[in-house]
């Protein structure tokens, strides 16, 4: 249920806040998706669990493949986010990111020699991403 006009924002309910991660569920799915925040989770001070959260969703894409089947999916369902499929909603080629719509969006950034400027919006890609992608408020 995304509400915000930025693409880069990620509307979810706070499950989980532990000192080292988050546990985030996106609404009207079965996701659990696990990350790590940034700043060792001060500015999440007064969030509280069960109620809704919005924040930016990180993650650093290894080589990006476009497709022409398939939908939009993290995977796993349950835990730390390896693989996403869906559309490029954002690219910003200055920072060298793309912004997935997958059931939420995720802001990726590409590895060399992928640069942002090689993809279009609306490009439905595939990919992993390294361990350790953040969520900040």
């Amino acid at each position: 249920m995304q509400t915000s006009t930025d693409p880069n924002l990620t509307v979810a309910v706070l499950a989980e806040c532990h000192t080292d991660h988050v546990v985030l569920t996106l609404p009207h799915t079965d996701y659990r998706i696990h990350l790590q925040v940034r700043d060792g989770g001060s500015l999440l001070s007064g969030s509280e669990v069960g109620k809704p959260i919005s924040g930016t969703i990180e993650a650093q894409a290894r080589r990006v493949d476009v497709v022409h089947t398939g939908g939009r999916y993290i995977e796993p369902v349950y835990g730390r986010p390896r693989r996403l499929q869906g559309r490029i909603v954002e690219l910003d080629r200055r920072k060298n990111t793309i912004t997935v719509q997958c059931p939420c969006p995720i802001v990726c950034t590409l590895m060399s020699p992928q640069e942002a400027r090689g993809f279009e919006l609306g490009q439905l890609v595939s990919f992993d991403i390294e361990r350790g992608a953040t969520f900040a408020v």
